[in-house]
């Protein structure tokens, strides 16, 4: 995960992030694997930090970013 060490947040926007989170995991196919969760998290992380609060979008750029990023 990259580092977050000075990213700070309220326990409202842990919690939005923490709704918008659960929700792009479900909407993965099983098995989820470990790195789609942590690419996941960065991405409502930076997109938090950047001032989005709406789970929704939260959750919908995290997913498009996902579908995105290079396949190894």
């Amino acid at each position: 995960m990259k580092n977050f060490a000075n990213a700070a947040f309220s326990p409202e926007v842990i919690e939005l992030m923490t709704t918008a989170l659960q929700a792009a995991i479900a909407t993965l196919p099983e098995p989820v694997h470990s790195s789609h969760v942590n690419a996941l998290a960065e991405s409502i992380l930076r997109t938090a930090g950047a001032g989005e609060r709406n789970p929704a979008a939260l959750q919908r750029i995290a997913l498009m970013e996902l579908q995105l990023a290079p396949r190894h």
